[in-house]
C-alpha cells in the first residue's frame, strides 16, 4: 500500500525522550544504578521474568512439579532486584517532590507497577504452594500484567526523540483521526448489525427426528449433517421425510449450547458481523441463512457485507490508523537508517598516495590472492569457468535433492543412491571451500559475507552426511544450497539485496512480532489456564500456537468459539472483545508489513519491409525540373537576411547572463571568435525563430510589469496599511513572478565593483536561482522534445516505408491505401458519438444535462458498442448452459452462438479491410489483444462448425469447450480503460517474475526439507487407537461430526452417531510430503494461509512436537514476508506503470487535492430571511448546532429500537413500533420547521433535505398503514424506514460524510478493476461448469457449493476469492476412481473430477484473483484514504478553505443553480478571506489574471462551482513542484497567454485613457470658444430679433440625450450588485480621480436662459451633475468620437461603486499597475 511520509521540521524546542534507562545525576549517593551492566542485568531479568510467568500454569506444574519451586526462586530473586532499583530511584529522584520525581516520570511509574505485580504474583504463589489457594482458581488472573515487563527488555532499542509540540500535534491529530475512523467502522458494523437482526433474527430452527420431545434433544436427534430449515413452506430448506423443522430453543437448549453466532439481538449481531467481515467462516453463516430464510436475502446481505465492510470500509479504517502514526514510523526509519545501494562485497576502497604527492581513492580487490596456492590454481579459482562449474554442480545437487521421494515401507535400504549423491556433492563443495581458503588465505576468505555463508553450509552438510545425523534437522543445510543459485542472475541478486540487504530492519520486524506473540501468549495463558475443558491455553506452547493462529487469521473464529463456550455465558462478551481487539491489531500489523519509453523504432511486423529492396512508386510529370526557370536574386538582398539573423542572434545572446558575461563584456574579441561563439550558441539553442520572438515579447512585457510594480512600491502606495499574513494565492503568484523574472534575466544582475558584500551575496543568490530555473526549463523542454523527436522519427520511418514499398499499409496486400472500399470501412470502424458539444460561433463547450451519458456513449466506437452488446448477450446465453442443458442439444442456446460468430465475422472483416491484419501500422494483430480476438473467433467458429454431440472427459472437445469460455475477455479488448488496466498491471513483469522466483525458491527449500524429514511418516491408521501398521486391519466404528455450531454434551450411555468402516493405513486426505510435487502443493496451500493449521496438527501428532517449528517458520517467512512482498511488488508495479509510484510528495498531494475538489459540492443552503420575523427565528433554530445534534441523537435513538427483530408474534414489537411512531412525528415537525425557515424552494435545493423529506413521507405512510393493517409487512416497512433514516447520520457528521465519500470515490476509481475481476470470475465460472459440473459431493462440494450451473459457480468462486476453504474445494474436484464412477463417452455422465485441471484451475484463479486483483482493489482503496487524511500542514487547500469557499459561493449563487455568470466571479473573489483572499492593493495583477482566466476558458458564459474552485487550486500551488510534465506545460502556456493578454488590455486601456485626456482638453478649449460664440450670437439675435417672435423645439438627438440623462441614476442603482469584466467592450473608463472628486460643472460657462435660434440643432438644457454627457454630444459634432467613449463616465462611476477602490490624484485607471 501507498503511505505518505510527512517530514518533520527541525525545531529548537524541548524534546521528549521516549527511551527509558536515562542516566541519573552523577552526584547521587547510589552510583551503582548508573552502571551500564546494571541496565543490561535488569533487561535480562525482564526476559527471565517473562519466562517464569510462562511456566507458571497448573498444567505445566502437573507435568514438571520442580518448576513450581524454580519459578518461585526466580520470582523471589527478581523481586529483590527490581525492588532495590525502585528504592534507589526513589532515593535519587524523590517520590513526589521535584520536577523529575519518581511518580512524575511515566517510565518509573510503569516500572513501579511491574514491581507491584511481581510482589502480588509472589504472594499468590506462596498461597498456592501452601494449598491455601487452589491453582485452578481465577486468582491466577492477577498475573496477567506481568508479561508486559518484556517492554523493559527492548525499549532501549526503540529510543527516539521528538519535539514536544510535535508530540502534542501528533497525539491530538491521532486522537481525532482514530476517533473519527472508529465511528466510521462502528457505523457500518451497527448498520449491518441492525440489518441482520431485522432480516434474519435467530438461527434456531433445525431438522430433528419426528419423535423429539422438549428437553430431550441429543446428537442422535439431529439430521446428519445438522441442517437448518425454515418453518415457512415457500422459503428456505424443507426437511426430508422423517424429520420436522423445530425451534431448538423451544426444545430446551440454552444459549451456550446453541452457540454465540447469529443475529438474535444487536450485540450478538455486531459480533457476528465482525466475524463475517474478517472473511473467516462467513460462508457457513450465509448457508445457514439460505436454509432458514429466502435465498435472495442471504445473497444480498452477505455479498454486500463482504464487498463494502470487509474490502472497502475495513481497509479504509486500517489505512487511516496506519497513516495516523506515519511520523512515528519515520522516526523509526531514521533510527534504523536508510537503505544503501548495492555495493560489491568483493571490492573496497582505500587512500593511496600518487606520484605527485596527492591522495586518491583506489579500489582494492579483497579476492586478491593472499594464500599459498600456486598461481595456476589461483587463476583457475578466479576464472568464470570455475564459478559456472560450481553453480552448475549446485543446480545438479538441487535437482537430485528435489527428485527424492518416498519409496514405500518395503524399501529398507539404508544407503540409497540419493545418500551416495549427497556424499559426493558434499565432498565436492568441501574441496571447493578448501581450495578458496588455500588461494585466498583464511583471513581473506572469511572477510566476504558470501564465503561465510558457504563455510556454514560446508560445516552443516558435512555433519549431515554422518549416518546418525542424516535426515535430521541438519537437512536444512543441504537444501539451503539452492540459495547460491541467486548468483546466477545479477538482476536477481540485486533484487534480493535490495529487499533483504538491511538486515537490521528485517530483524527488528521479526523481534517485534516475536515479542508481541510472546507477550500476548503469556497474557492469554494466565487469563485462560484455569478454565476447564479448554486445552488451547493449558501450557505456553499451546497458547503460543493459538495466538499465532489468530495472527495469521486462519481459524481464529474456532479459537474464539471454543474459548467462549468454555468460559460461559457471563464472561463471553469480555472474552469476545479481547479476541476481536487482538485480531484487529494483528490485521493492522499484517497490513503495515505489507514511465513511458520514447520508442523510436517501428514494430517488428513493420520493420520487416526494410529487409526488402526499395521500390518507390514513380510519378510521371509533364515538365522536367530543368525546364523551370530559377529567378535571380541579388547578393545584397540575401545579405540583409544574413545580417539580420546575426543581429537577432546577438540580441538573443545578450539577453542571457551567460551571453552577457561572455560576449558583451569583451568588446576587444575578434570577429572570428564572435562568429564561432555565435555559431556554437546557435547550435546549442533549441528555440526556433518563433520561439525567440515569443521570448522577446515575454521579456518586454515582464520588464514593463516589473518596472510598474517597482514604481508603485517606491511611490509608497502600500504604506500605511496594517501588516497581515499573505494568502496562499498571493504567495504562489509572487513565486511565479519571481521565477519568470529569474528565467529571463536582466542586465541588472551583473556584478560590478562598487557593490557591497550584501549586494554581491544577493546577486549571487539571484544568479544561482536563475541557473536553477533555467536548468528546470531546459530539462522539461528536453523531455518534451525527446518525445516529439521519437514520435517524428517513427512517422518519418512510416512515410519512407509507405513511399518505398508499394505493399506497405495495404490490407492483405490487396486493398489499396486510398481505395474507396477501404475508406468506407474506415468510416464504419472509426465512427463514434461526439461527446463534446461545442458552440459553432464561440467554440465553447456546452454544459449539457446528460454529459456523463454522452461521455459514456463516446467512450468507444459504434462498432465496438455493437460488439460489446453482442458479447454480453452471448455471455448471458452461456449462463443458462449446464451439464444437463448443453448448447449442442438446445437450439435456443445456439441462436446466440450463431449471432456472436456472425457479428464477430463482420467486425473482423471491417477492421481488417480498414486497418489491415498484421503488416500495417494499425493492424488488428498489433498486440496481445488482437491475438486474443482472433483466437476467440477461431475457437467460436470451430466449435460452431463442429458442435460435438459426445464430449469425453479430458478430451480435445472438452478443451475446446473450456477455451470457448474465454469469450467474456473480449470486453477487455473492446473497452480502452480495461486495456489500460491490463497494460498497467503486466507491462513491467520483471519484478513480479523475480519475486515469484524467490517464493518458488523458498517453497523448494522447505519442500525438499519436508520430503527428507516427513516422507512416509505422515501415514497413519484411520483408527486413532491403532499405532502400528501391522495392527491396522479389520473394521471399527467411526463417529460422525454432526454440527460445528451446537455444543451438546453426551449424556450417560449415549454415543455419537457413527458407522463401521475398514481400517486403512494412509496419508492425510489433502496433503503429503512423499515427493517434491506433493510437498510444493501442500506448501502452496499453506502459503495462502488456508489449511496450515491442519498441516501443523498432523505433523505434531504423527512426527513430533518439535517438528511443528517447521510449519510455523514457513508460515512466517512465506506468508508474513514472502507473500506480502509478492503483493507489494505487484501493487508497486501497477502504480509505477500507472505513474503514481513515480510522483513526488507534492505531486501526490496535488492529485489528492483534485480528487477532493471533485467530490466537493455547493452547500445548497438558502440565505437567512432579511427580517427578524417568524421565518428568521425558525431559520436560526434549525441551523443551530444544538438542534442538529439533537436530531442526530433522535435518529440514533430510533435506530436502537431495531435492536431486536420486529415480529408480529413478539409482544415487545408493539411498544417499539409505537415509540417509532412518536419519533416519526418529531421528524415531521423537523421537516416542517425547515420548510418554513427556508421556504419550499430553498428546502428543495439541498439533496439531503430531499432525502429527509422522502424518508419522512415514507414514515407518515407507514404510520397510516401500520394502524390500518398491523401485519408483518407493515412492521417490515417500518424497519426499512428506520434503516433509511439511519443513513442520514452520514450527512449530519462531516467526518462520516468525507469517509463515505472516500469509499464512493474508491469504488469509482476501481470500477474497471471490479469489472475486470467479474469478467475473469465469469470466465472461470463457465470453465468450472464444463470441468466440474457433475463432480460428486464431498467435504466441501455440497448442495450449496457446486459447479452445476454458472450462478452457483460464481457463488463458489466468490467464496474462493475470500479464501474460504478453497483448497478443500480443489481436493474435492480432484476425486478419481475408485472413489467415483467414470464414463468414457461423455463428461456429463461421470461424477469424477479432473486432477490436472483442478490443479491449474484453482491455483491460477487464486493467484490472479485473490493475490493480484483483490489486492489491487484494496491498494486503490487505501490510496484514496488521503482524501480524508488532510491537515492544515499540507500547504494546499484545506477543508476550512473549501468550507469558506462554499459559504462565499452560497452568497453569490443566489439562485442555487450551481453556476454563476462570469462577471460575478470578481464579486466572489472580492469576498474571499483567509488563505484564499486576494488583496487588490498588493495583488491587483493576480486579480486580473484570475478574472481573465475564467473569461477565456468559458468565453464569457456561465461558470460552475468546480470551475472557480479548480482555478483557485491551480493558483494556490507551486505548479513546478505539484504538476506533472504534460499538465505543467499546458498550464504554463495558459498562464503565459493570460498574462500577455491582460498586459495588452492594460496597455490598450491606458492608451485610450491618454487619448481621452487629450480630447477632453481639446473639448475644454473648444467649449470656451463655443460659449463665447454662443453668447455673441445670443446678444446679436436679441438685438436683431424680438424675444417673443418664435419658440424653438428641441431636436430629437437632444431629447434622446435628455432621456438618457434622466434614466441614468435608476440604471446605476439597478446595476449596483453587478461587476464588469475585461470582456465588456462598452467603452473606455473614466479617470479614477473623477470618482473621488466632485464632478466639474460648467457654471462658469453657463449660458443665459434664452431660447436658442432655429439655425442651431441644440436646445438650451440646464446642465446639472450629468450635463457633461450633453456637452460631449455637443462637442461631438465638432470633434466626433465613438459611442464607446461617450459612455465612459457612466461605466467609471459604476465600476467605482462595485470595487470601491481608492485611487491617487494622478487619475490612474483601476486596472493599471
Amino acid at each position: 500500500m501507498l503511505k505518505r511520509k510527512q517530514s518533520s521540521r527541525v525545531e529548537a524546542q524541548p524534546v521528549t525522550d521516549f527511551g527509558p534507562d536515562e542516566s541519573l545525576s552523577d552526584n547521587a549517593d547510589i552510583l551503582w544504578i548508573n552502571k551500564p551492566w546494571v541496565h543490561s542485568l535488569l533487561r535480562i531479568c525482564a526476559i527471565i521474568s517473562v519466562i517464569s510467568v510462562c511456566m507458571n500454569t497448573p498444567m505445566t506444574f502437573e507435568h514438571y512439579p520442580p518448576l513450581q519451586y524454580v519459578t518461585f526462586a526466580l520470582d523471589t530473586l527478581l523481586m529483590f532486584l527490581y525492588t532495590a532499583e525502585m528504592i534507589a530511584k526513589m532515593h535519587i529522584r524523590g517520590i513526589v517532590k521535584g520536577d523529575s520525581s519518581y511518580v512524575k516520570d511515566r517510565w518509573c511509574v510503569f516500572d513501579g507497577f511491574m514491581v507491584f505485580c511481581l510482589w502480588v504474583s509472589l504472594v499468590l504463589q506462596v498461597f498456592e504452594i501452601a494449598d491455601i489457594v487452589d491453582q485452578m482458581s481465577p486468582w491466577g488472573m492477577l498475573r496477567i500484567p506481568r508479561p508486559l515487563i518484556m517492554i523493559r527488555a527492548f525499549r532501549i532499542y526503540f529510543r527516539f526523540e521528538l519535539p514536544r509540540t510535535r508530540i502534542t500535534n501528533i497525539l491530538k491529530r491521532s486522537g481525532e483521526q482514530i476517533w473519527s475512523v472508529s465511528i466510521f467502522l462502528l457505523f457500518f458494523l451497527l448498520l449491518y448489525g441492525i440489518l441482520g437482526v431485522q432480516m434474519f433474527g435467530t438461527f434456531t430452527y433445525h431438522c430433528v427426528v419426528n419423535d423429539t420431545k422438549p428437553g430431550n434433544v441429543t446428537w442422535n436427534s439431529l439430521a446428519i449433517p445438522d441442517t437448518h430449515c425454515s418453518p415457512e413452506l415457500e422459503e428456505g430448506y424443507q426437511c426430508p421425510p422423517g424429520f420436522q423443522c423445530m425451534d431448538l430453543e423451544d426444545l430446551g437448549l440454552s444459549r451456550q449450547e446453541l452457540g454465540y453466532s447469529g443475529f438474535n439481538e444487536i450485540g450478538t449481531s455486531i459480533f457476528t458481523v465482525y466475524e463475517a467481515a474478517s472473511q473467516e467462516g462467513w460462508v457457513f453463516l450465509m448457508y445457514r441463512a439460505i436454509d432458514s430464510f429466502p435465498r435472495w436475502r442471504s445473497y444480498f446481505y452477505f455479498i454486500t457485507l463482504i464487498f463494502f465492510l470487509a474490502w472497502l470500509v475495513k481497509n479504509v479504517f486500517i489505512a487511516v490508523i496506519i497513516e495516523t502514526f506515519a511520523e512515528i514510523r519515520v522516526q523509526f526509519q531514521q533510527m534504523w537508517g536508510s537503505r544503501s545501494s548495492t555495493t560489491s562485497t568483493a571490492t573496497t576502497q582505500m587512500f593511496h598516495e600518487d606520484a605527485a604527492g596527492g591522495w586518491q581513492l583506489v579500489a582494492v580487490d579483497v579476492n586478491k590472492p593472499q594464500g599459498r596456492a600456486p598461481a595456476c590454481l589461483q587463476q583457475m579459482m578466479r576464472s568464470s569457468v570455475f564459478h559456472m562449474f560450481i553453480l552448475s554442480m549446485v543446480t545438479v545437487d538441487v535437482i537430485v535433492a528435489a527428485s527424492n521421494y518416498h519409496k514405500g515401507d518395503s524399501f529398507r535400504r539404508q544407503y540409497d543412491e540419493f545418500y551416495l549423491a549427497e556424499v559426493a556433492f558434499t565432498v565436492l563443495f568441501d574441496l571447493e571451500a578448501l581450495l578458496k581458503i588455500w588461494c585466498l588465505g583464511f583471513t581473506g576468505y572469511i572477510s566476504s559475507s558470501l564465503h561465510k555463508f558457504e563455510l556454514l553450509l560446508v560445516v552443516g552438510t558435512t555433519l549431515h552426511v554422518y549416518p546418525d545425523l542424516y535426515h535430521s534437522q541438519f537437512t536444512y543445510f543441504q537444501v539451503l544450497r539452492v540459495v547460491r543459485l541467486i548468483k546466477i542472475s545479477p538482476a536477481l541478486e540485486d533484487f534480493v539485496y535490495k529487499i533483504f540487504g538491511p538486515g537490521k530492519k528485517l530483524g527488528s520486524l521479526v523481534v517485534f512480532t516475536a515479542s508481541l506473540l510472546i507477550v500476548m501468549s503469556a497474557i492469554s495463558l494466565q487469563m485462560f489456564c484455569f478454565v476447564e475443558e479448554l486445552d488451547r491455553f493449558t501450557t505456553f506452547p499451546r497458547a503460543f500456537m493459538s495466538m499465532f493462529q489468530i495472527l495469521t487469521q486462519e481459524g481464529w473464529v474456532d479459537v474464539m468459539d471454543q474459548t467462549l463456550n468454555a468460559v460461559g455465558h457471563m464472561w463471553a462478551p469480555v472474552v469476545a472483545i479481547y479476541f476481536i481487539l487482538y485480531h484487529l491489531f494483528a490485521t493492522l500489523l499484517k497490513q503495515s508489513e505489507a514511465n513511458a519509453d520514447t520508442k523510436e523504432k517501428l514494430p517488428l511486423r513493420l520493420r520487416i519491409f526494410e529487409k526488402f529492396p526499395n521500390r518507390p512508386q514513380m510519378v510521371k510529370i509533364s515538365k522536367l525540373p530543368s525546364d523551370f526557370t530559377v529567378p535571380k536574386i541579388r547578393e545584397s538582398f540575401m545579405k540583409q537576411f544574413i545580417d539580420r539573423q546575426q543581429q537577432d542572434t546577438c540580441c538573443l545572446l545578450r539577453s542571457l547572463p551567460s551571453a552577457s558575461s561572455s560576449s558583451c563584456d569583451h568588446p576587444k574579441r575578434s570577429a572570428i571568435e564572435d562568429n564561432k561563439y555565435i555559431d556554437q550558441k546557435l547550435r546549442k539553442s533549441v528555440f526556433s525563430i518563433r520561439a525567440r520572438n515569443l521570448l522577446e515579447k515575454e521579456t518586454a512585457v515582464t520588464k514593463i510589469l516589473r518596472a510598474c510594480t517597482r514604481q508603485r512600491m517606491l511611490s509608497g502606495s502600500f504604506e500605511g496599511q496594517p501588516a497581515k499574513e499573505r494568502s496562499i494565492l498571493s504567495v504562489q503568484h509572487h513565486i511565479r513572478q519571481e521565477r519568470r523574472s529569474l528565467r529571463h534575466g536582466s542586465n541588472s544582475q551583473r556584478i560590478s565593483r562598487g557593490k557591497s558584500l550584501e549586494t554581491l551575496t544577493q546577486d549571487h543568490s539571484n544568479t544561482v536561482r536563475y541557473r536553477n530555473a533555467q536548468r528546470e526549463d531546459s530539462e522539461i523542454k528536453m523531455i518534451q522534445e525527446k518525445k516529439e523527436q521519437a514520435e517524428m522519427k517513427r512517422k518519418v520511418q512510416e512515410e519512407e516505408l509507405r513511399e518505398n514499398h508499394p505493399y506497405f499499409d495495404k490490407p492483405l496486400f490487396i486493398v489499396g491505401r486510398e481505395h474507396r472500399f477501404r475508406n468506407f470501412c474506415r468510416v464504419v470502424v472509426r465512427a463514434r458519438f461526439n461527446a463534446s458539444k461545442t458552440d459553432p460561433v464561440t467554440g465553447a463547450v456546452k454544459n449539457t444535462k446528460y454529459h456523463q451519458l454522452y461521455d459514456l456513449l463516446g467512450l468507444v466506437t459504434y462498432l465496438d458498442w455493437v460488439m460489446i452488446i453482442v458479447t454480453i448477450c452471448s455471455c448471458i446465453s452461456m449462463m443458462f448452459e449446464s451439464p444437463f442443458r448443453r448448447v449442442m442439444h438446445a437450439p435456443t442456446l445456439q441462436i446466440a452462438e450463431y449471432v456472436f460468430v456472425i457479428f464477430m465475422s463482420i467486425e473482423l472483416n471491417l477492421k481488417i479491410m480498414a486497418d489491415g491484419l498484421f503488416f500495417t501500422p494499425t493492424a488488428v494483430i498489433r498486440d496481445f489483444g488482437g491475438v486474443m480476438d482472433i483466437f476467440i473467433y477461431l475457437v467460436s467458429l470451430i466449435f460452431l462448425c463442429w458442435m460435438p454431440q459426445n464430449v469425453p472427459a479430458e478430451s480435445g472437445a472438452q478443451l475446446l469447450m473450456v477455451l470457448r469460455c474465454l469469450r467474456p475477455l473480449r470486453i477487455f479488448k473492446l473497452v480502452p480503460q480495461m486495456r489500460k488496466v491490463v497494460r498497467e498491471l503486466f507491462s513491467g513483469f520483471k519484478e513480479i517474475f523475480l519475486v515469484s522466483i524467490l517464493l518458488l525458491t523458498l517453497m523448494l527449500v522447505f519442500a525438499s526439507f519436508g520430503v527428507q524429514l516427513f516422507a512416509g511418516k505422515l501415514a497413519k491408521c484411520n483408527d486413532p487407537n491403532i499405532i502400528r501398521r501391522e495392527d491396522c486391519n479389520g473394521i471399527f466404528r467411526i463417529n460422525v461430526s454432526v454440527s460445528k455450531n451446537l455444543n451438546l454434551k453426551l449424556r450417560p450411555g449415549e454415543k455419537k452417531p457413527g458407522f463401521w468402516v475398514p481400517r486403512v493405513w494412509a496419508n492425510p486426505r489433502n496433503f503429503n510430503f512423499d515427493n517434491v510435487g506433493n510437498a510444493m502443493l501442500a506448501l502452496f496451500e499453506v502459503l495462502s494461509l488456508k489449511g496450515w493449521v491442519e498441516v501443523r496438527d498432523v505433523i505434531i501428532h504423527r512426527v513430533g512436537p518439535m517438528h511443528g517449528i517447521y510449519i510455523h517458520v514457513f508460515v512466517f517467512l512465506g506468508c508474513m514476508i514472502g507473500l506480502t512482498l509478492f503483493v507489494g511488488v505487484v501493487i508497486a508495479n501497477f502504480n509505477e506503470n500507472k505513474g503514481t509510484a513515480l510522483l513526488t510528495v507534492d505531486q501526490r498531494r496535488w492529485e489528492d487535492l483534485k480528487s477532493r475538489l471533485k467530490i466537493a459540492q455547493p452547500l445548497h443552503l438558502p440565505p437567512r430571511p432579511d427580517n427578524d420575523g417568524f421565518r428568521a427565528k425558525m431559520y436560526d433554530i434549525t441551523q443551530h448546532p444544538f438542534f442538529k445534534r439533537t436530531i442526530a441523537l433522535l435518529v440514533l435513538a430510533q435506530s436502537v429500537l431495531l435492536s431486536v427483530k420486529w415480529d408480529v408474534e413478539d409482544p415487545v414489537t408493539v411498544p417499539l413500533a409505537t415509540m417509532s411512531v412518536v419519533f416519526t412525528f418529531i421528524f415531521v415537525l423537523e421537516v416542517t420547521m425547515k420548510i418554513i425557515a427556508m421556504s419550499p424552494a430553498g428546502f428543495w435545493q439541498s439533496r439531503r433535505n430531499r432525502y429527509d423529506l422522502l424518508v419522512t413521507s415514507l414514515g407518515v405512510i407507514w404510520v397510516v398503514l401500520h394502524f390500518a393493517l398491523l401485519n408483518a409487512y407493515t412492521y417490515m416497512m417500518g424497519a426499512c424506514v428506520i434503516v433509511f433514516r439511519f443513513f442520514s447520520i452520514c450527512g449530519k457528521h462531516v467526518t462520516l460524510k468525507m469517509l463515505l465519500l472516500t469509499v464512493v470515490v474508491s469504488m469509482y476509481k476501481s470500477f474497471f478493476i471490479i469489472v475486470g475481476m467479474f469478467l475473469l470470475l465469469l470466465c472461470y465460472a463457465f470453465a468450472g461448469v464444463v470441468l466440474f459440473g457433475t463432480v460428486k459431493y464431498g467435504e466441501n462440494i455440497n448442495r450449496h457449493a457446486n459447479f452445476s450451473s454458472a450462478g452457483k459457480a460464481i457463488t463458489v468462486l466468490f467464496r474462493i476469492v475470500t479464501g474460504e476453504d478453497w483448497n478443500k474445494i480443489m481436493h474435492d474436484c480432484m476425486v478419481q476412481p475408485p472413489f467415483c464412477t467414470p464414463d468414457e463417452f461423455t463428461y456429463w455422465a461421470t461424477d469424477c473430477g479432473n486432477y490436472a485441471g483442478a490443479l491449474m484451475y484453482f491455483c491460477s484463479f487464486y493467484v490472479i484473483i485473490a493475490y493480484i486483483m483483490l489486492n489491487l482493489l484494496v491498494a486503490i482503496i487505501v490510496e484514496n484514504f488521503s482524501l480524508f487524511y488532510s491537515t492544515e500542514e499540507d500547504q494546499l487547500l484545506s477543508y476550512n478553505d473549501l468550507r469558506h469557499f462554499q459559504i462565499i459561493w452560497n452568497m453569490v449563487d443566489d439562485k442555487r443553480e450551481g453556476v454563476i455568470p462570469t462577471f460575478r466571479v470578481k464579486f466572489l473573489l472580492r469576498l474571499l478571506r483567509g488563505r484564499l483572499e486576494v488583496d487588490l492593493d498588493k495583488d491587483k495583477l493576480l486579480f486580473k489574471h484570475m478574472c481573465y482566466e475564467m473569461e477565456r476558458l468559458h468565453n464569457g458564459g456561465d461558470v460552475t462551482f468546480h470551475d472557480v474552485l479548480s482555478m483557485l487550486s491551480y493558483r494556490s500551488v507551486d505548479i513546478r513542484k505539484s504538476l506533472q510534465l504534460e499538465e505543467l506545460l499546458a498550464r504554463e502556456q495558459l498562464e503565459y497567454t493570460i498574462e500577455e493578454e491582460v498586459a495588452k488590455q492594460t496597455i490598450r486601456m491606458w492608451l485610450k485613457k491618454c487619448l481621452k485626456r487629450i480630447r477632453a482638453k481639446q473639448q475644454q478649449s473648444c467649449s470656451i470658444i463655443h460659449s463665447l460664440r454662443e453668447s455673441q450670437q445670443q446678444e446679436l439675435s436679441r438685438f436683431l430679433n424680438p424675444p417673443s417672435i418664435e419658440t424653438t423645439q428641441p431636436s430629437d438627438d437632444m431629447n434622446a440625450n435628455s432621456q438618457d440623462n434622466n434614466m441614468q441614476p435608476e440604471t446605476s442603482s439597478q446595476q449596483q450588485l453587478l461587476s464588469p469584466t475585461l470582456s465588456d467592450r462598452g467603452g473606455s473608463r473614466q479617470d479614477a480621480a473623477d470618482a473621488g472628486k466632485p464632478q466639474r460643472k460648467f457654471g462658469q460657462w453657463r449660458l443665459p436662459s434664452a431660447p436658442k435660434p432655429i439655425s442651431h440643432s441644440v436646445s438650451s438644457v440646464n446642465l446639472r451633475f450629468g450635463g457633461r454627457t450633453t456637452m460631449k454630444s455637443v462637442v461631438c459634432k465638432m470633434n466626433p468620437m465613438t459611442d464607446a467613449a461617450s459612455c465612459g463616465s457612466e461605466v467609471k462611476k459604476w465600476w467605482t461603486r462595485q470595487l470601491t477602490v481608492e485611487s491617487d490624484e494622478s487619475g490612474d485607471d483601476l486596472l493599471d499597475i
